[in-house]
Order: structure tokens, then sequence, then C-alpha cells
């Protein structure tokens, strides 16, 4: 049967509809939509084509084909027969006399999925070009959503990139500024310590890196430095159980340790605590770039206290060798040179001191006590020590009692003897200084007043009296002249024998002797007949006044009293 012109105009009018349908649904496919709806939007186009509709979707997931939507129950006659389909897809008449197609959507990069089409019948030549119209563009649609989504993704690893090498940046700028300002702190410590500025300048530079007060402080808490703005006066020194607490809770930290507004680090160089380095802080601003520098600073203080403990103790030891040769005997030429060497002059007057104290703990707490007490006192000395005993050699004449104050005050004891042995003006007399102290030393400790500062010089008649073998004999002389006048003292509270001293060292004149004792003339003559009434002694007498004046002497050392009109 012929077809007119008029069916074939329409037709083709059909067919322009259909592509043109097609030509819109390939826009929406490209329009940025996902595989999935890509796929769906494609199946619920499939009856516009033609008499057919689709049986099922598969999409390529992981490598394999996935029919959708997903979660879909797997068909176990179809899904099969889709996984082993070739390039150009499959058709089949099922045998119901069903016809089905599996249209293959592939793309450039490979297999994108496929779409299952049925039909009641074969599509006509047409239908069958729609239909595989339709799967290409699909195919493209899949293929361009498939690179959409790998942009995306590299556009995001991009993103993510850019922002982890800037956040690396970040961190690469202050890793150096940290950097820099740890190689500012080094520099700037590391100058100070090599000028010998000490401790001063070490707190000086941690006051200007931190821009914070700073006080160093030794073992005791005493103020060695201070740098910056409200330095306390005087400066607050805490009890002695305080500060041990506290240094103890200090030494469990491997960081400083906040005590209310101060930063504090031990000076610690070898298990031994030599000082604290303090940032004062009330405003508690005080951060990383702060503790590495207060931590830091202590490193280089450490360094320098033990340095100079290091140079300290080989400065004693050479002072106490020469001492112990000093005191022992050498020639006078070496004595001159080693003692120039470090610092001392030998030549003119010196004696020799030595130093006991009852209960003092250590040798080395008396050591320390003797340096600090001749430092307080200005003396020109040397010092050593001797099982327990301190060995001075001093330049000069010597204050005994002010040593023995200084001393006490130290330790926080008065119970030890402070003995001064003779002078002497070339250093092989040191020898016999030295002997003398310690004898003088023996004699006050055997006194009735073991304790305070005595002198060689002032034992007068008793240094022949006492070879410290025959002090029985000694005291049985005194208690011979003087037993009655000291018993009377002891049970009267009466001041007989000082008074009897005093008239003696006088030469027997009344008006020095009442004006030494702060008396009047008429208790002085008082005295002195209930004198001669108690011992029967004639103080006219030669020879009782020699012996008396001799017992009165030696009494005084037994008391461990300073001979009246001695230095």
């Amino acid at each position: 049967m012929a077809v007119g012109a008029g069916d074939l105009d329409g037709w083709a009018r059909a067919q322009l509809s259909t592509l043109y349908g097609l030509f819109v649904l390939s826009m929406k496919m490209f329009s940025g939509r996902d595989p999935a709806r890509i796929l769906a939007l494609a199946a619920t186009s499939v009856p516009s084509l033609g008499p057919c509709t689709v049986a099922a979707t598969y999409l390529m997931t992981d490598g394999s084909l996935v029919r959708q939507p997903a979660g879909l129950p797997a068909d176990p006659e179809l899904d099969p027969l889709v996984s082993k389909l070739d390039d150009r897809g499959s058709g089949a008449m099922l045998p119901d006399g069903t016809w089905r197609w599996a249209f293959l959507l592939r793309g450039a990069s490979g297999l994108a999925g496929c779409l299952v089409v049925v039909a009641e019948s074969e599509p006509t030549v047409d239908e069958m070009f729609l239909l595989k119209v339709l799967g290409q563009q699909t195919s493209a649609a899949l293929a361009n959503a498939t690179q959409h989504r790998k942009g995306d993704a590299y556009a995001d690893g991009l993103r993510r990139t850019n922002d982890e090498r800037s956040e690396v940046n970040a961190q690469l700028t202050t890793t150096v500024n940290k950097l820099r300002q740890q190689q500012r702190v080094h520099e700037v410590l590391t100058r100070v310590s090599a000028s010998g500025a000490g401790e001063q300048g070490i707190a000086h530079a941690l006051s200007e890196l931190t821009t914070l007060p700073v006080a160093i402080e030794d073992q005791f808490g005493n103020l060695l430095a201070w740098a910056g703005p409200g330095r306390p006066d005087p400066y607050p020194k805490l009890p002695a159980r305080r500060r041990e607490d506290l240094l103890r809770r200090a030494a469990r930290r491997t960081s400083p340790l906040r005590e209310r507004d101060r930063l504090i680090s031990l000076v610690k160089p070898h298990h031994e605590v030599l000082g604290v380095v303090a940032l004062i802080d009330p405003a508690k601003s005080a951060g990383e770039h702060e503790i590495f520098t207060l931590e830091y600073g202590t490193i280089v203080l450490a360094l320098e206290l033990a340095h100079q403990r290091s140079l300290a103790e080989m400065e004693l030891r050479l002072h106490r060798e020469l001492v112990d040769d000093l005191v022992t005997g050498t020639d006078n030429d070496s004595a001159y040179a080693r003692a120039s060497a470090l610092g001392h002059d030998l030549r003119g007057a010196h004696h020799v001191v030595v130093v006991q104290w009852g209960d003092t703990p250590t040798d080395g707490a008396l050591s320390h006590a003797l340096a600090h007490a001749i430092t307080a006192l200005g003396w020109k000395a040397m010092c050593s020590r001797r099982s327990g005993v301190g060995v001075v050699i001093v330049r000069g004449h010597p204050d005994g009692e002010a040593l023995f104050r200084s001393v006490a005050q130290e330790l926080g004891t008065d119970t030890g003897v402070v003995a001064i042995g003779g002078s002497c003006d070339t250093p092989d007399g040191l020898p016999q200084s030295f002997k003398e102290a310690v004898r003088t030393l023996r004699i006050r400790q055997t006194s009735r007043n073991p304790r305070g500062a005595a002198s060689f010089e002032q034992l007068g008649l008793y240094r022949m009296l006492d070879t410290g073998k025959n002090r029985a004999e000694v005291t049985s002389f005194v208690q011979e002249w003087l037993g009655g006048l000291i018993d009377y003292d002891n049970t009267r509270d009466a001041d007989m024998v000082r008074t009897l001293s005093h008239f003696l060292d006088c030469g027997g004149n009344y008006d020095r002797t009442a004006s030494a004792l702060l008396i009047h003339r008429s208790t002085l003559r008082y005295r002195l007949g209930r004198m001669r009434e108690i011992t029967g002694f004639d103080l006219g007498d030669v020879e009782v006044r020699l012996n008396l004046h001799v017992a009165t002497r030696a009494w005084q050392v037994l008391e461990g009293q300073p001979v009246e009109g001695r230095s």
C-alpha cells in the first residue's frame, strides 16, 4: 500500500519530536546529576520511545554491575546473564513471547552500567534506533558524571592539600619564630656567661628576655642578684623549714614550679642545689617562651655557679695545703712565694687562730661559718681544718671576741672556743703560734667556762704554770691561796676574788682599784679587811702578794674570764 505524502510528513514530525525529546533528556542528564539519577531518568524515558519498559538497571560499582536502586534484592535469573554480556549487549525472546534486550552503557573509561528493556514484541527499526540513541546519551552522561566526580574529587583534594599546606606553613612559621626566639635566648645568655658578668649579668639578661623581674637566690634563700622593677626591701626570706619544703617540691618536678607569684627553677648541676632562679610573675602571664628562657638561664647559671664553686674549692684546697705546711713548718722563701700566688702577703705580724665547736655536725659546717665570718670581718687570712679544728692564719692582731660572735651567729650556737696563738713576724714562727693556740684552746676548754675567746697572751703566768700535765697542781695551788675567798663568794654571792685580782693588778693603789671596780674607796677598804679576816694573809708581805697575784691570774684562766688589763 502506497504511503501518501501526508503520512510521510506526519512520520517525520513524530521522529523530530522524539529526537527533540531525546535532546531535552540529554540536557537534563548533563546538568550535573549523579550516576544513579541519570540512570533513573533514562529508565523513566524508555516508554516514551516505543512500546517498551525497563526491566532493570545496573550501575558499575567497585568493578561490578550492581542492580539499581541500591538495596533491591538480587534477580537470580537476570543478574548472572547481565554479568556475562559482551561489549555489544544482548537481546532474546523469552519463553512467554516477551522480547528483552540489555543495552550496555559504556564510556571512554569503560563499562558504566546496563539498561535492560522488555516489550511484548520486538521493537521496530526506528524504535530500536531511538533506544540505542538513548543508550548512547546515557553512556555519555554517565561518563560525564564520572569525570565531574573525579574533577570534584581532584578539586577537593587540591583544597585539602592547600589547606594542609597552609597549616604546615603556619606551623613552620610558628616553629621558625620559636627557633629564632630560642636562638636569641641562647646567644644572649651565652654572651653574658662568656663575659664573666656572673649572677647579676644573667639576672639582667633573663629580665630583658622575659620582660619580667628576676631574682637569683643561694640555696639558703639569700638574694644573690635582682633585675627588673619592684625589688623588695628588705628581701623576704622563708623560714628554714618552709624553704626546705619548697626545694623538695621543686626538685620533684621536671619543669619550673609555680609558687604564688613566682615561677621557680632549681640551680642543680650535680644533684646538689646551688641556688634558685625565680621569675616574678604575679599576673601569671609567663608562657612557653618565658619558661624556656627560665630553664635555659638556669642551665647557664648552674654552669656558672659550678665553675665558681670549682675555682673556690681549688683555691680553698691550695689554701689548706699551704696552711697545713705553715703550721707544721716550711722554709720562709717557699712560704712567701706560695702565699703570694694565692694573693696573701705573709710578711709582717701574723697569728694562728684555732677554732673548735662542741656540737658542730661536720667540719664543713665549721669551715663554712669561719669563711663567712672572716669575710664579714674583713680579715686578711687563710683557712684550713685539722680533725674538727678550724685553723686560721691571720695578718695583724685578730679580735677573738668578734670572730667568736660571728661564728656563733652563723652556726646558731655558742658552744665553741676561739683560741689565738702568739704573734710571729716570719713564717717559720707559725708552728710555735699554732702550738700556743692549741694549748690555749685546751686550757679554755677545761676551764669552768669552756666557751668564748682566749689568747695565749692572756694566759700570762699561767702559760708557764700549765704544761698540760699539771692541771691538778695548778688547781690545788689556786685552792690553797684563794679557796676561802672562792667559798665566801659562792655562799654570799660576793666579789672578793675579783676585787683582790684588781687590787693586785693595780699595784695596791686604792683609787685606781676603786675606779676600775666602780665602787667607793671605803667599800674597797671594807672588802680588803674582810679578806684578811677570811684568809689570815698579810697583803703587806711581798711573798704573800706574789703568790696571791699568781693565784688570781690562774683563777681567771680556770674560770674562762679575760685577764684584767690584757687585750
